[in-house]
């Protein structure tokens, strides 16, 4: 593998349309290229980009953001054709995979996740393992050999699929699995039995249907309202807000990524994680991340579990490790920047779900810039466009002077720049009184953490600032709201 491969990705007309011809609104991933974030996406851009120079990636499809635009011009309707262009790319997907979406004998499940041109973390939604039902999880237990492993892909596709799709609150699912694992020896969810399992996926359905809702059995069901979940989740108020906040125009739309699903928590030789191919924090050169065995996208990113640092990865399975490192490498040459990096690790087998370009802080954005200069990666003129004003801006944040003498009282993972002073409290309603700074501290931060403490109201002008510097002492740096250092605005009484 070399940087010529991904150099070698031809450029395609994705606009190339006859009159005779319906408008093109999915593709597959080998049929688009990682120019077009416009149209893609930039989680979509990536994945065509990384499938076309050949590394290893799950057959996907992308619903492009024209057709998330003609959905809000339609009423909330599907474009014409649209749907009948996903059922087709997706028996494409079905042909590469060797398995058939809603068979319940061999099923195929998919990832359904949002991706628009500009990084929005943890604004959007994602439904993991769709396809799955009573019928089909049997299926995947006898195809994979692991009861336990069928059943624990449903209690979560039953928790998402609710929250994300149905609306129904998070903390409810929580609370049941929490209940559940306090049952158990180890007070883990991988020490949940089969048995457990059912009992909280037989909860989940309870809590779904005293909503007035349930989860339809049918797997075309399930994907076209899921699809119909992202677009909506657009316009939502928290996106809208982040989008306002940060200026990104509202016109742009989301695309839709439905991709065939690798599974982390398939055994001890299974796993996710995330890593930057320079540290976010200081702008070294060197692999930084996270990972978890045994486990799920979400888990890392939930704050549930305590992520092991990306360099035991290499003491555990090396030859992944020496894989992702080398694929890492590349990436950043080709994109010529920082990358952020997911990838899921399937009986030891390695597959990447996302490369972006990494967000960082402003110390490292200066020492990257520089690095990169001297790397001949880039030229001066671009490494000083690197650095931006709010990258400045951050330098500026007053911190806690190393050498000082002082009683810490207690120690957490970091979330977001500089030192906060005030009041403590554990309850984020607390946290948010007008005009007054508190510092927010909790076990563990939830991955969907900015729709339990929305940015509702930022920017409003009001003057009456409440502060969330947050720290925990469980997850990891990599969750959702790494880089979201939350300004809460009080409304004047």
């Amino acid at each position: 593998m070399s940087e010529a491969i991904l150099e070698a990705t031809e450029t395609i007309d994705t606009n190339d349309e006859s009159p005779e011809q319906q408008h093109k609104w999915v593709y597959l991933f080998e049929e688009g290229n990682g120019d077009n974030k416009s149209l893609f996406g930039g989680k979509g851009a990536g994945l065509c980009e990384m499938t076309r120079a050949g590394l290893p990636v799950p057959p996907g499809l992308i619903v492009t953001t024209e057709a998330c635009n003609a959905f809000y011009d339609n009423n909330k309707q599907f474009p014409e054709g649209m749907w009948e262009q996903v059922v087709e790319a997706l028996a494409e997907i079905e042909k590469k995979v060797g398995k058939r979406f809603g068979d319940s004998k061999n099923p195929l499940l998919v990832s359904v996740r949002s991706g628009a041109a500009f990084s929005m973390p943890g604004m959007m939604d994602t439904v993991l393992n769709l396809g799955l039902n009573e019928e089909t999880v049997q299926g995947l237990a006898e195809q994979t050999g692991d009861l336990r492993f069928a059943l624990d892909a449903y209690r979560r596709f039953a928790s998402l699929f609710g929250e994300i799709v149905i609306g129904v609150a998070h903390e409810k699912f929580e609370r049941v699995l929490d209940r559940f694992k306090a049952q158990t020896k180890g007070g883990r969810d991988t020490d949940l039995k089969p048995a457990e399992l059912r009992g909280i996926i037989a909860a989940e359905k309870e809590i779904i249907m005293a909503e007035q809702h349930a989860i339809p059995d049918d797997p075309y069901e399930q994907l076209r309202v899921a699809i119909a979940a992202v677009f909506n989740s657009w316009m939502g108020r928290r996106a809208c807000d982040y989008r306002r906040i940060n200026r990104i125009p509202d016109n742009l739309g989301t695309a839709v990524n439905v991709q065939a699903m690798v599974f982390g928590n398939m055994g001890a030789n299974s796993g996710t994680g995330v890593a930057f191919t320079r540290n976010p924090s200081t702008g070294k050169k060197e692999l930084y991340g996270e990972y978890l065995l045994k486990a799920q996208g979400e888990d890392v990113v939930a704050g549930t579990r305590t992520p092991n640092p990306i360099s035991q990865l290499k003491k555990e399975l090396p030859k992944v490790y020496e894989q992702f490192a080398g694929i890492a490498q590349l990436l950043e040459q080709h994109y010529h920047d920082m990358q952020d990096c997911e990838f899921t690790i399937e009986r030891g087998k390695l597959w990447m779900l996302q490369t972006r370009t990494g967000k960082r802080t402003g110390a490292a954005a200066v020492r990257i810039a520089v690095d990169m200069a001297n790397e001949k990666l880039i030229d001066r003129k671009t490494a000083v466009q690197r650095v931006t004003p709010e990258h400045l801006d951050q330098l500026l944040h007053p911190t806690v002077d190393p050498n000082t003498d002082a009683q810490v009282l207690a120690t957490g993972l970091p979330a977001s720049p500089g030192a906060a002073q005030g009041a403590g409290r554990f309850q984020s309603r607390r946290s948010r009184r007008n005009g007054q700074r508190r510092s927010q501290g909790r076990p563990g931060t939830p991955g969907n953490q900015s729709r339990r403490f929305p940015w509702h109201g930022c920017g409003s002008g009001h003057r009456d600032r409440t502060w969330r510097n947050d720290k925990s002492r469980r997850g990891g740096r990599s969750r959702h709201g790494k880089d979201l250092r939350e300004w809460r605005l009080g409304h004047r009484r």
